[in-house]
């Protein structure tokens, strides 16, 4: 890393305000962790997803797959895959990022709760769908109003209509030079969505600072989208001319968003440990959040209030969490960059 970059990534890693913790509980990630080893030599499953008959998780790796966890015989299995010309010779176990745009990087992930397709964001092949049974997905979306997406991110479903609401982080910058979008201030990112009766794409919000994560409300009335350049998350009303506010503040890079059964939100909070080498120790995370040194991710209610924060206790288990996903009374945790998945019982 060229030592120049360094005054400005440790801006980054500061926040001058943040919301009240006042009510909120604090939850230990180191007790009661377990987690699932990736095959050898994958890393990376950024999201997390569960099909319609609570089986998973399903997660995508570095080497482009999709895997489902099977349960009864305790392992890993392939699902599915991205690119329609993957050759399983070339990319399985492949760690080269420069590979990604032939393998695939399928990063958000949902399940459609009514016809049981898998929702994929792959950041270079747009998004997909794949059946029940798995295989290679469908590409259904590679652009919009003309430009071409460029990062594919995150997604949500709305659970009546089918729309898939998603975040293209960049039209500029490709996923494996991520860190381009944060030194050069790009704005250019987008939320989109997709009508699947009509198979057309339309943009919803323009000139977004890396959007990241996205989420629905329980009465899909509103969208929250995290930018994980400004540390904020948005809320975005669905209708009305698409109002736009500042749902949260938070002290760390924001990445996925899921909803839980209750209608709240893990935001998870990227701390950059598994990238930046602990540079942001020396930052104001601290000062801004005195009762827990290492939040890792934060749980919001409808209207913004916290309810709960999970505490990483600077352990390398939650070294860089992408995604806290809420299923069955345990948190299921994932990250860009470890080869496995956690899993908190609380």
């Amino acid at each position: 890393m060229n030592l120049s970059t360094l005054p400005l990534l440790l801006l980054l890693f500061q926040v001058a305000h943040f919301v009240s913790y006042e009510a909120a509980s604090v939850l230990d990630g180191l007790k009661s962790y377990s987690q699932l080893d990736l095959p050898h030599s994958v890393f990376g499953s950024e999201s997390a997803a569960f099909d319609c008959h609570g089986k998973g998780p399903y997660v995508g790796v570095s080497d482009g797959r999709i895997l489902k966890w099977h349960d009864t015989n305790k392992q890993w299995i392939d699902f599915a895959v991205t690119s329609p010309h993957r050759d399983k010779k070339v990319c399985d176990g492949l760690t080269d990022e420069s590979m990604e745009s032939i393998c695939g990087r399928p990063l958000g992930l949902k399940f459609n709760s009514v016809t049981c397709d898998l929702y994929i964001a792959d950041a270079y092949f747009g998004l997909l769908k794949v059946g029940p049974a798995g295989g290679v997905a469908k590409q259904l979306a590679t652009s919009a109003e003309g430009v071409p997406f460029m990062f594919t991110n995150a997604l949500d479903i709305h659970p009546k209509t089918g729309e898939v609401y998603f975040t293209d982080s960049s039209i500029l910058f490709q996923r494996r030079v991520y860190m381009s979008i944060i030194l050069s201030g790009d704005r250019t990112g987008r939320l989109l969505k997709y009508v699947p009766s009509s198979g057309r794409v339309y943009v919803l919000v323009k000139g977004l600072a890396f959007p990241n994560g996205v989420a629905l409300s329980r009465d899909s009335s509103f969208i929250l989208v995290a930018e994980s350049t400004t540390f904020k998350i948005f809320k975005i009303a669905l209708s009305g001319g698409n109002n736009i506010e500042t749902f949260a503040q938070v002290p760390r890079s924001p990445d996925n968003i899921k909803r839980n059964a209750k209608g709240e939100f893990w935001v998870a909070l990227n701390s950059g440990r598994g990238r930046i080498n602990g540079l942001e120790k020396e930052t104001e995370v601290e000062a801004t959040v005195p009762w827990t040194t290492d939040p890792v991710a934060i749980k919001f209610d409808a209207e913004g209030n916290v309810v709960e924060v999970l505490d990483g206790r600077y352990g390398q288990q939650l070294n860089s969490v992408s995604e806290v996903e809420e299923h069955d009374g345990s948190l299921w945790i994932g990250s860009a960059v470890q080869p496995y998945v956690a899993v908190i019982k609380p």
